[in-house]
């Protein structure tokens, strides 16, 4: 199967994480075709972006009418309702895919992210969801989407730092990863700390896989129809 994973940010650097990312986790008989928007913001931190972002993100999509699934890789789930009305196949977003399979692992979850701005974005997402009352909390590090890409040693801190405080005061029993920016530490923080720590594009892409398996695709009766 072929199943497109497409970054709505124009940063290339971080499409190619990503890609590594859903390459490792993918199936051999799955093809992961990795796709940047070309238009809109470098980077997406809260709701401005996640509006500005979207008509470059359907545009790359419908280059694509030939995948199996596709994953929107940004944790607000951006575009995610707009691209399941205009494609019939499968349509996952990480921040949605990373919360269900939280919620199917621990009692209770927190998620760490990027800036402050960006923390209303995900809360109301896990209200729409229903899983808001599986969230301890969503905890800001005040880190930029970018610096991710930087692999500084103090940026990796302080999302330890989070991680740390959601166990000591949130009772979080699994920690999700708000950032596609942050897939590539899911394995290293959950032996770390001894505790499930998701990250989104793995969750997706695993998903993704089981619907088309299961030959489901997107309803095109009421919200998703094309008319």
């Amino acid at each position: 199967m072929k199943i497109l994973v497409i970054n709505p940010n124009t940063t290339v650097s971080m499409t190619n994480k990503i890609a590594t990312v859903a390459r490792a986790v993918a199936r051999p008989d799955t093809e992961i075709i990795a796709a940047s928007s070309h238009d809109g913001p470098a980077s997406i931190q809260g709701f401005l972006d996640v509006a500005t972002c979207v008509p470059g993100l359907l545009k790359e999509v419908a280059q694509h009418k030939d995948v199996d699934a596709i994953v929107i890789a940004c944790f607000d789930d951006t575009g995610l309702d707009a691209v399941r009305t205009l494609m019939s196949v499968p349509v996952l977003g990480i921040g949605e895919a990373a919360y269900h399979a939280a919620s199917m692992i621990a009692n209770k979850f927190s998620v760490i992210t990027t800036l402050s701005r960006s923390v209303p974005g995900l809360e109301n997402n896990l209200m729409r969801y229903g899983l808001a009352q599986k969230c301890s909390r969503v905890r800001a590090t005040e880190i930029p989407v970018l610096k991710l890409e930087e692999g500084d040693p103090a940026t990796l801190d302080k999302i330890r730092s989070a991680i740390r405080a959601s166990i000591d005061e949130d009772n979080a029993e699994a920690i999700v990863l708000g950032c596609a920016g942050m897939a590539d530490l899911m394995a290293q923080l959950s032996e770390e700390f001894g505790l499930p720590v998701i990250d989104g594009v793995s969750a997706s892409v695993a998903f993704a896989e089981a619907l088309v398996n299961n030959r489901l695709s997107t309803s095109k009766i009421g919200a998703y129809s094309y008319n």
